[in-house]
């Protein structure tokens, strides 16, 4: 009896290394009229995929004869955009406030809500997301970046942060009376030992990086200022990259992005009133800039400006004034417009005003790729059109070079060689 049920394991063995070893790898060859790798743009290439990754880029002789040809004459190939700050857990702001949204949606809504809008982000074209904080939804985003990994709702790979980290007293909602303790949007702490805890936790939760900010709307007459000390924020980083995780910041002042910058973060989100002084330090200390840019004009409009009938507003020259200024100072700049502000999906706005404000078309998708990949961590993985790499592949009508508003026209997405979008 023994030496028969050896047998039969033995069989099964046997069995399941045929069928491991019988399963058929599963190629495509793209076939665009040019390739943007992440650096540069390639006329005449192809890209071969083999499963979940890139196997050959270039002229290429050899094909295997069972690869699935996809046609994408007239097209351009590009690595699988990165959307560098965004927030599937908030929808736009014209048509609920962010006080409404934390205070009276439910956690299942907003749950509902961020699955729709990772599918619209993927099918625009964008394969991975930075999610810079849940805003209320608490480690929701955990459970979602789960979701999209087993294949149970489609979406971009996620980077996420959890919930922010904000000092007491600092951030909202607060429209209800002060005696009526009302849910915050963020993780409060406070103090070295109450920072430490609150970053291993979120640590523990899941989070693939720490936000903090660095400064907010809690001064006199709702003035932005610092909130952290300097102390604090090297804590903060000491802590989170003990576990080799990175920290970002939000941060609009000076003096909130001057702490943040010495603290250790790795990028800067927003930076509005940015300084030459600050930029030199950014440069000085490899800090990245996140701009934004999407999230000013989007609530402008909200406010009442027409664009494109009005005269622009101070805080939008401001906002070309300061960008064009990062770019003089040569500050790395990444691509992230703080979707969420507006429309899913839609995030192709922020490259086409980083290139309205200035930034040349070919650096912009470089900042929407490759610059973001390195920036993120993740350029071993993604970012770039290259041998041994995942297959997160997009391709858009026309030449995004010749008019950056052709990277909307998204005519098909692979993630990791699987294809959402022919």
């Amino acid at each position: 009896m023994i030496k028969l049920r050896l047998i039969l394991v033995l069989l099964l063995l046997v069995q399941a290394g045929f069928a491991q070893t019988a399963k058929t790898d599963v190629y495509y060859l793209l076939k665009p009229d040019r390739v943007f790798d992440g650096e540069q743009m390639r006329e005449g290439w192809q890209v071969l995929v083999q499963n979940d990754k890139i196997e050959a880029v270039g002229k290429l002789n050899h094909v295997p004869a069972t690869a699935k040809i996809i046609d994408l004459k007239g097209k351009t190939l590009l690595p699988g955009l990165i959307e560098g700050h965004s927030h599937l857990f908030l929808h736009p702001y014209n048509e609920t406030s962010w006080n409404d949204q934390v205070l009276m949606e439910s956690r299942a809504e907003r749950a509902v809500r961020a699955a729709n809008h990772a599918k619209a982000t993927l099918l625009a074209g964008f394969t991975t997301v930075r999610d810079l904080g849940t805003e209320g939804a608490g480690y929701d985003d955990v459970g979602l970046k789960q979701a999209i990994e087993k294949g149970v709702i489609p979406g971009p790979r996620m980077l996420i942060a959890t919930e922010a980290i904000v000092a007491s007293g600092s951030y909202g909602p607060k429209e209800l009376n002060y005696e009526i303790e009302t849910p915050i949007g963020a993780a409060v702490a406070d103090g070295m030992d109450g920072l430490t805890r609150e970053v291993r936790k979120q640590i523990g939760k899941g989070a693939d990086l720490i936000k903090v900010y660095a400064d907010y709307r809690w001064g006199l007459n709702s003035s932005a200022q610092p909130t952290f000390t300097l102390e604090e924020l090297k804590k903060i980083v000491e802590v989170a990259n003990s576990s080799g995780r990175p920290v970002v910041a939000h941060a609009a002042t000076p003096e909130g992005m001057r702490r943040a910058i010495l603290a250790g973060v790795a990028t800067i989100e927003h930076g509005d009133n940015a300084t030459p002084e600050i930029y030199r330090l950014m440069k000085k200390h490899n800090v990245a800039l996140c701009p934004t840019l999407a999230a000013g004009d989007a609530i402008t409009q909200y406010r009442g400006w027409k664009k494109g009938i009005d005269p622009e507003p101070e805080r939008i020259q401001l906002k070309r004034k300061n960008f064009a200024a990062a770019l003089d100072a040569g500050v790395k700049i990444i691509m992230g417009g703080d979707v969420g502000v507006f429309t899913h999906g839609d995030n192709a706005r922020e490259i086409e005003l980083m290139v309205d404000y200035g930034m040349k078309p070919l650096d912009v998708l470089r900042a929407a790729t490759a610059v973001n990949a390195e920036v993120f961590g993740i350029a071993t993985t993604a970012g770039s059109i290259k041998p041994g790499l995942l297959a997160d592949l997009i391709a858009v009508d026309g030449k995004p070079l010749a008019d950056i508003r052709q990277i909307r026209n998204v005519a098909f997405v692979m993630k990791g060689g699987k294809v959402y979008k022919e």
